[in-house]
């Protein structure tokens, strides 16, 4: 591996062969379970939750997004290679097809059956999936108000829309603090990386990585007690 390589980053597992190290890497598990967390958040502002809708729009997004997209993104990244080659262009394909098979076969049955406003939601995330990963356009949806947009707003949308087939003012007011929560993410994230990479400040690197892991496990703790209180006390 090269000095640019993740390798070593805290979310990598220990254990096992390097191509699963870098699998599950590349699959960055704690902001994935961040964008699960603003999916349940959406789906937690119905006052009767449909587990079964709630379920598989969790599945949606961990195969298009924690899969497909983060898998798009090595490939899609023009400079610097930081889980390496590991995967061929081909193998890397098949991983995005197939996940996003999965995705949006789940999606149009509850789209065709129950939910069609969902549609709007499964072509906005389909369209950044490809314009920022891949940079298209210039690069002009590679910014961090185009991540914050697709990873924050669009997955708590979804999270109700599959819920109710509606947009209200309360889900858009939710939609923005996840919002907020993506683009303070990929704030911390840009300098984290620039610091980790090659040892340039450890110190600094370690401050970040800190923040990192206060924002993205706070919030999929917060996720999880509010569903707790959902079910069980409320």
């Amino acid at each position: 591996m090269n000095n640019d390589s993740r390798i070593n980053e805290w979310y990598v597992p220990k254990f096992g062969p390097l191509k699963f190290k870098i699998f599950i890497g590349l699959l960055f598990l704690p902001y994935t379970g961040m964008c699960l967390s603003f999916v349940v958040l959406g789906g937690l502002l119905n006052p009767n939750i449909n587990f079964e809708r709630l379920f598989a729009i969790c599945i949606i997004y961990f195969m298009s997004l924690g899969v497909a997209a983060h898998i798009a993104d090595n490939m899609g990244s023009k400079k610097i290679k930081p889980w390496g080659d590991i995967f061929s262009k081909k193998q890397s394909w098949l991983i995005i097809i197939s996940s996003l098979f999965v995705s949006y076969l789940l999606g149009i049955y509850y789209i065709v059956y129950f939910t069609p406003l969902l549609l709007i939601v499964a072509i906005l995330e389909g369209f950044f999936l490809f314009a920022y990963n891949f940079e298209l356009f210039d690069g002009f949806f590679h910014t961090d108000f185009w991540f914050s947009f697709s990873w924050g707003v669009l997955p708590c949308l979804a999270g109700f829309v599959i819920q109710t087939n509606s947009i209200t003012i309360t889900s858009i007011l939710v939609s923005s603090f996840t919002f907020i929560l993506s683009y303070i993410e990929i704030k911390l994230s840009r300098p984290y990386k620039k610091y980790k990479r090659n040892d340039l400040n450890p110190s600094k690197a370690k401050s970040y990585e800190k923040y990192l892991k206060i924002l993205s496990l706070g919030t999929i703790f917060v996720t999880l007690l509010l569903f707790y209180l959902k079910i069980f006390i409320f």
